[in-house]
């Protein structure tokens, strides 16, 4: 048996994120108190692991929490004790909470002076099977393939020459420059109908890979196709074009669901239990 703080701390956290997860709580903020003192009706000051109070429809509500870090089940006496500290304290409702479980006398006890048994606990093995001994999913491993797209590193269009001459007053004896992004920069496939860049391109030289990866190269030829850029309009024979294939970036991923998993609030009273996550609560978990 340990002192009981942490238990008491692991009690009071787990309850607070139930009452904040109720929709009452969205209107009032209802706060646990530890280590609780209250005055009964003989004057006598009695102390309680936990407490909270709420008012609803002009009723005001208090619960206390009597926590046992206990390792073998509760004893008849312990809930004989705290009938004790709540019999001259109106209007209260008395639970108790422990980890391991209750003697059957305890039980009895309980139920006839209608106090609630509360196992709050760690998770177990078997909180991730259903009632039938079916697992639930715990954990889920995912292999993602990232797959980059090829880089071009080289483009070199083959103009017909012949058009050029008769179709634009281009100098050929001077430098043609054409410039800009690869995504400006346009292929004019006439006979297929078909419009792309080389922003577009980059994306379509994987399917002309074979599997291969590193630097690798592709040539096209067309029956009609023109290198558009900038205005510049010329009839294109075919293109050879280098590109950069860098192999899949395997990012394995592993999501275990028993990370999130704070705790769990079993309730003799109802025969069911509630699952603390860190970012939800699951009602009926078992």
């Amino acid at each position: 048996m340990s002192d009981g703080k942490d238990y008491e701390k692991f009690v009071k956290d787990l309850q607070q994120a139930l009452l904040d997860s109720e929709k009452f709580s969205e209107q009032k903020n209802i706060e646990i108190e530890a280590n609780k003192k209250i005055i009964d009706n003989f004057g006598i000051e009695r102390e309680f692991d936990l407490y909270w109070e709420y008012e609803l429809a002009g009723v005001t509500y208090k619960t206390v929490i009597e926590c046992k870090d206990y390792a073998s089940r509760v004893s008849i006496e312990k809930i004989d004790a705290l009938i004790g500290k709540t019999r001259d304290i109106p209007d209260l409702k008395p639970v108790f909470a422990t980890k391991t479980g209750y003697q059957s006398g305890a039980e009895a006890k309980a139920k006839a002076n209608r106090i609630d048994l509360l196992i709050v606990r760690k998770q177990r093995d078997d909180d991730w099977e259903d009632k039938d001994g079916n697992p639930l999913v715990r954990e889920i491993n995912i292999e993602m393939q990232i797959l980059p797209c090829p880089r071009i590193t080289n483009f070199r269009p083959r103009i017909d020459g012949n058009w050029a001459k008769e179709n634009t007053n281009l100098d050929p004896s001077t430098k043609l420059i054409s410039s800009g992004m690869n995504n400006e920069i346009f292929i004019e496939d006439v006979a297929n109908n078909d419009t792309y860049s080389l922003y577009d391109l980059a994306y379509r030289l994987d399917s002309k890979a074979n599997g291969e990866y590193g630097d690798l190269s592709h040539t096209e030829t067309f029956q009609e196709a023109y290198f558009l850029n900038n205005g510049l309009r010329l009839k294109m024979l075919s293109y050879e074009v280098d590109f950069f294939r860098q192999k899949p970036i395997i990012n394995p991923i592993n999501i275990d669901f028993s990370k999130e998993l704070v705790g769990v609030i079993e309730y003799l009273h109802k025969g069911s239990s509630t699952a603390i996550f860190k970012d939800r609560i699951i009602k009926d978990w078992k």
